[in-house]
């Protein structure tokens, strides 16, 4: 199997839920042919360099999957028959995907020390305006 980048614009009237099951398609065509869809990405409504059936505006959807080299054929067909998508290209990724790493969230406990942490550094200035204070009251 090989690892794709598939990049296709959706027509900017498409939207909301209609918007949801267009992705969704896609993503069942691919599964149904027996690949495995690594990364579905929306990046939302953007305006296009140049007019693309005579749209300015599309919805850019970005698609990771491994397949085999077969797939690709009926995908891009089902792709080119439909009209609410306006414009695509399929890539090979040489090197494959390779997932970012997830970031782990704090343990809960560190709050608690830096509440520690700043209830000490309120005391350090409350003792050193009380010696201030006393050598004051000295002179």
């Amino acid at each position: 199997m090989r690892t794709y980048e598939s990049i296709f614009i959706v027509h900017p009237e498409v939207i909301g839920d209609d918007q949801v099951a267009l992705i969704d398609k896609y993503k069942t065509i691919l599964s149904d042919q027996a690949a495995d869809v690594l990364k579905v990405e929306n990046w939302g409504t953007r305006t296009l360099a140049y007019m693309v059936k005579k749209q300015s505006k599309g919805c850019f959807v970005l698609v990771i999957f491994d397949a085999e080299p077969t797939v690709i054929a009926e995908y891009e067909r089902r792709m080119r028959i439909d009209e609410k998508v306006i414009k695509f290209q399929t890539v090979i990724l040489e090197g494959g995907y390779v997932a970012p790493p997830v970031v782990e969230a704090a343990p809960e406990e560190a709050p608690a020390e830096d509440a520690e942490a700043t209830e000490a550094a309120t005391e350090v200035p409350a003792e050193a305006e009380a010696a201030a204070e006393e050598s004051t009251e000295e002179s």
